[in-house]
């Protein structure tokens, strides 16, 4: 086997067990249970290539086998047999934004009801928490910060060609993450580490606005 590719099959070894471990984290933190949920890692940029998570896999209980590499058409080039996450789509979609390493995508209590709550507006405003500065390039407290809330359609090309319009938007872009009604949160970074900072950051921020609602 030639040199690069023995480092491929390491790098993808990599990717599989920390993937396996963020798993077994969001199950335990009931962000991702049974066989709900996402996860992706770019394993190339040019041509471009996501290792994911198969489809119908448990979360809490990732193995080696549970991971494919998909090329930009979403079609499966390595792994054992079986089909992508049916939202492929939406992680390839976040893999070409510029500096994305990672997509994470979470079904957690807290954001569901929150993504059903808001959804009429469209979404909601998360300001004045310290937790905001976990979210990568913003520096206050003071934030006023935007989640995009878009409908579950389960034509992912669909809604897939709806969060690009606001990705795109040049004056207003959707940034860090989005829900999905009565569905989850997908979120990406720069590296796997801070795509799951920015889920833990906010699903710590969606408990706070829903219990601060409750409390009201």
């Amino acid at each position: 086997m030639n040199s690069w590719k023995i480092k491929s099959v390491m790098n993808y070894q990599n990717h599989r067990k920390s993937l396996a471990a963020i798993g077994k984290e969001f199950h335990t933190n009931k962000w991702s249970l049974g066989t709900s949920s996402n996860y992706s890692v770019v394993v190339s940029q040019n041509p471009l290539q996501l290792l994911l998570t198969a489809s119908g896999k448990d979360k809490g209980a990732l193995e080696q086998s549970d991971f494919v590499v998909v090329d930009e058409d979403g079609n499966v080039i390595e792994g054992a047999p079986g089909k992508p996450s049916a939202e492929t789509g939406l992680h390839l979609l976040l893999a070409q934004l510029s500096n994305t390493g990672a997509v994470l995508h979470t079904h957690s209590v807290w954001g569901t009801v929150l993504s059903d709550v808001f959804a009429p507006s469209g979404g909601f405003f998360i300001e004045g928490y310290e937790m905001l500065k976990g979210l990568e390039g913003i520096k206050s407290h003071e934030t006023k910060k935007w989640i995009d809330i878009f409908p579950n359609n389960q034509d992912i090309a669909a809604l897939a060609k709806m969060v690009k319009t606001r990705l795109d938007d040049a004056s207003n872009p959707t940034t860090h993450g989005f829900l999905i009604q009565n569905h989850g949160l997908y979120t990406w970074g720069a590296t796997l580490f801070e795509a799951r900072r920015h889920i833990e950051i906010f699903e710590f921020l969606f408990e706070c606005v829903a219990l601060r609602r409750m409390m009201a």
